[in-house]
């Protein structure tokens, strides 16, 4: 019997996790990108430092449970990132996120930084929405209704720059005008 399509009442296939509940106004980002793409996902607040029983305990069971990636939000210090992937081997994005002194510079710096072997997937400080999207187009390369929706929403955000109307976003609000230049 043919599996059928992918839609966001299935058990989740994205696990997003987050070290504090007050960086959950960022996180939610990634959730939001996979709810509009008809993702099933799963947000827990699990900490590297506070909880890492806890923590490896759940990424053992969201294997078990077909996770198919996992996305990994901290600020600081940010080793939730590191702490997922040395106990999996599933694709792994970690999202820096502005907190403390350096404002994400840090928490940056600490999830791209892996040693070999151990990879993570980094997006840009507080960089959610392409977490979301990164996770969708490694979901996509096993259910190819998800491939469908991600064509579907890039078409769909760049038809916003094909209306003449210089009132749309993206809209040159008058022609061109000349560069002054030598002439050749």
């Amino acid at each position: 019997m043919p599996k059928t399509q992918l839609t966001k009442r299935d058990k989740p296939v994205v696990a997003i996790l987050t070290g504090s509940p007050s960086d959950l106004p960022v996180v939610l980002k990634s959730r939001e990108v996979l709810d509009d793409l008809d993702i099933p996902s799963d947000v827990r607040v699990l900490s590297a430092h506070r909880t890492p029983n806890e923590t490896m305990q759940y990424i053992a069971a969201a294997e078990r449970e077909g996770v198919e990636v996992f996305i990994a939000c901290a600020g600081m210090a940010a080793h939730l990132a590191g702490v997922v992937a040395a106990h999996t081997t599933l694709p792994v994005i970690g999202v820096p996120i502005a907190s403390g002194a350096l404002q994400g510079v840090d928490a940056l710096l600490s999830t791209v930084q892996m040693p070999p072997g151990v990879p993570v997937a980094t997006v840009g400080i507080d960089g959610s929405k392409n977490a979301g999207f990164m996770a969708a187009r490694i979901v996509a390369a096993r259910h190819p209704e998800v491939r469908d929706r991600l064509r579907d929403h890039l078409a769909k955000s760049r038809s916003r720059y094909d209306s003449p109307d210089p009132s749309v976003p993206g809209q040159a609000s008058q022609k061109p005008t000349k560069r002054p230049g030598r002439k050749r």
